[in-house]
């Protein structure tokens, strides 16, 4: 049985994939899904978050030793848990099945002003420095969604009253997202790029690089935000899908 593990983003948790974890499922049902919580969010939101997406990496793999969950597995992450994936498919490749990679981006690749598109600098203050939960979490939410669900917005203020991420824990986990370098060399992990055309946070054109780069698979959604899961996860599992069926085909050559 193949295993999923599935990595958010900055200040985000495991409750911020909604519904996405069972149309995952629906789609392969011959797989599990785990989700994971980087220290400092979700679960881990009393932990200090590592200043380098290496910690992060250890954390992540401490977590699935103490499960007892054998490798290798698939990835499924985005934003900065993309880029703890990547880290993960160039640091440990026999750990590693394949990663699908959703709207990240990595320094020495992309210039920093698409790496975090300058109109979201002042959603951003208003975040770390705001106090009503609701009001912090709408900005999060127009910012990241192509969609205005009440019911999403509800489930994301009941998630920051419960595991409140910290201001030195948001500031250090963009620290490391801002420091972190595109790995020398491709991993040798099959690898699948998905991206919104309306990411408001990430500008698509870093997916876009990082796929012309070492030449992978790449799909853009062209009406989905930065939560790609959130705005379609239907699209998202059936691009996986799609992507697993490709890879288990058999390539005959000629002669």
């Amino acid at each position: 049985m193949a295993t999923w593990i599935l990595l958010r983003g900055l200040t985000r948790e495991s409750g911020h994939w909604g519904e996405f974890p069972a149309a995952l499922a629906a789609r392969l049902p011959d797989a599990r899904t785990l989700t994971l919580d980087l220290p400092g969010n979700g679960g881990r939101h009393r932990e200090a978050s590592p200043a380098a997406v290496a910690g992060m990496l250890a954390a992540c793999r401490a977590e699935l030793a103490a499960q007892g969950v054998a490798g290798p597995v698939h990835l499924l992450a985005m934003s900065l848990g993309a880029m703890v994936a990547l880290a993960w498919a160039a640091a440990h490749p026999a750990e590693v099945a394949g990663a699908v990679l959703i709207n990240s981006s990595f320094a020495g690749l992309s210039p920093f002003h698409r790496r975090l598109r300058p109109a979201s600098y002042p959603i951003l203050l208003g975040v770390l420095t705001g106090t009503d939960a609701r009001a912090r979490e709408s900005a999060i939410l127009r910012l990241t969604s192509a969609r205005a669900d009440p019911a999403v917005l509800d489930a994301w203020v009941a998630l920051r009253h419960n595991h409140p991420v910290s201001p030195a824990n948001a500031l250090r986990q963009l620290a490391a997202a801002a420091r972190f370098r595109l790995p020398a060399q491709r991993p040798q992990v099959p690898l699948l790029v998905l991206s919104g055309h309306r990411d408001a946070l990430v500008d698509p054109r870093c997916s876009a690089a990082l796929a012309a780069r070492w030449r992978l698979p790449h799909a853009e959604h062209p009406a989905a935000g930065h939560d790609l899961p959130l705005d379609d996860g239907h699209w998202v599992a059936e691009r996986i899908a799609e992507w697993l069926q490709v890879r288990a085909v058999p390539h005959c050559s000629a002669g």
